[in-house]
């Protein structure tokens, strides 16, 4: 059975601009389409939704001919850059805004949570925003007062239930949030991005929550998320929205690995990550690093050498080279850090060679990033974002046997935070 469906979805919007702004246009706009009884002018302009170009129209597609459906009980990850249009889709699904061109037919009730305190009042206590919110989403008073223990216990909030939500963080109040739309029993549930707020405790529960109502309780799920673990573990199928379009549709495995497929078209073997002028704050720093062997595939259990050049600001005894791999799904493989140290003088520069040996990582993509370690202090690279894109690699097969995404996950969750053997060698 059909729970959602999709007919030539579409959503236009001037840039900075409500409305046409000019009078002239209104009337024109409604002169055409409710007189002359044609199409809106103003749909035959537009560009396609690229945010990292300016254009020439001040018209601009968020959506355009979306078309898809969605059965009963499933749970669909939509995914996509920022820009993409995922928001605006769930929003009009919503009832938010609505479509410009299109409609959507929906069978059953549906929860949205699109942004964090959606529907809060921040003067009242988290109990009074409990029914506000219910009552919002379409719950009865009745139906509140029946489910109000549950709710409070699952959201964890429970000693500050009575104080007025302006004093929450972001997290409690997605906690509250999220527990309000989870517990209204919707047919069709629609989940934003927000638990990315959350902690990683509450992540867990909320996503065994939507688990337990998608597989035990037959509800469809709508759930957008940049974590593309958190989509392969919940989601059975996926689509990839780009510049406000379908370009991809399938399984939740196939979107991912089509989503992040472009990673490979930006590999760069030599990175550098400080310029030298601007250290003077970092004892030792990482200038640049280089992927020795120059290539993008290797075979299971092949070194995977690396080289860096690091200077000082001051003298260091027990330098080390710490680096984090993890898997292109979200999984985090594993760290690695030499045993061996080196030392290293105030305005020394030193080249290392730094070796990943018999890793026996299993078949897949993998991102890469490195610091420098002092004795049990880590300096160098912080920002996990950038230094997650420092290199990306392939473990290939050279066979025709290609283990399945699924199955890379679970064997690199057994691992968890590891210790993969390496070298380390000062060469210059």
């Amino acid at each position: 059975m059909t729970a959602i469906e999709f007919e030539n979805i579409s959503k236009q919007y001037r840039l900075g601009l409500v409305s046409t702004r000019t009078l002239s246009h209104d009337l024109n706009r409604w002169w055409t389409m409710n007189i002359l009884r044609k199409e809106d002018p103003y749909l035959k302009v537009g560009e396609v939704n690229d945010r990292s170009h300016k254009g020439k129209s001040e018209y601009v597609w968020a959506l355009r001919d979306i078309n898809f459906k969605v059965e009963q009980g499933d749970v669909v990850g939509i995914i996509g850059k920022n820009g993409a249009g995922k928001s605006t889709l769930l929003k009009i699904l919503s009832k938010v805004t609505s479509p410009t061109t299109g409609t959507i037919k929906t069978r059953g009730r549906i929860g949205s949570l699109l942004e964090v305190g959606t529907g809060f009042h921040p003067e009242m206590t988290g109990r009074e925003n409990i029914y506000m919110n219910g009552a919002i989403l379409g719950m009865t008073k009745q139906e509140i007062n029946r489910k109000l223990d549950e709710i409070i216990d699952f959201s964890g909030c429970e000693r500050y239930i009575d104080t007025p939500t302006k004093r929450y963080s972001s997290g409690m109040m997605v906690r509250l949030g999220f527990s309000v739309a989870a517990h209204l029993e919707p047919e069709i549930l629609v989940v934003d991005e927000v638990l990315a707020v959350g902690d990683a405790e509450f992540q867990k529960k909320a996503i065994g929550k939507m688990q337990d109502v998608s597989r035990g309780e037959g509800r469809t799920v709508l759930f957008v998320s940049h974590n593309m673990g958190a989509v392969r573990n919940l989601c059975k199928s996926g689509y990839v929205l780009q510049n406000g379009m379908i370009v991809m549709r399938g399984t939740a495995d196939d979107a991912i690995d089509y989503y992040l497929q472009d990673e490979q078209e930006d590999i760069s073997f030599c990175k550098t990550i400080h310029d030298e002028k601007n250290i003077a704050h970092i004892p030792v720093a990482i200038l640049s690093v280089c992927m020795e062997k120059q290539k993008y595939k290797y075979v299971p259990s092949e070194s995977i050498p690396f080289v860096f050049h690091v200077k000082a600001n001051k003298t260091i005894p027990d330098c080390r080279i710490n680096c984090t791999i993890v898997a292109v799904g979200g999984t985090s493989v594993g760290t690695v850090s030499n045993i061996n140290t080196f030392q290293i003088i105030a305005g020394e520069k030193k080249k290392i060679r730094f070796t990943l040996i018999n890793h026996n990582l299993a078949p897949g993509k993998y991102y890469i990033s490195f610091s420098i370690g002092i004795g049990n202090y880590t300096t160098g690279v912080k920002d996990f974002d950038y230094a997650l894109k420092c290199f990306v690699f392939e473990i290939d097969t050279y066979s025709n046997i290609n283990m399945e995404s699924k199955a890379c996950v679970q064997w690199m969750k057994s691992w968890g935070n590891i210790m993969f053997p390496n070298t380390l060698e000062v060469i210059d």
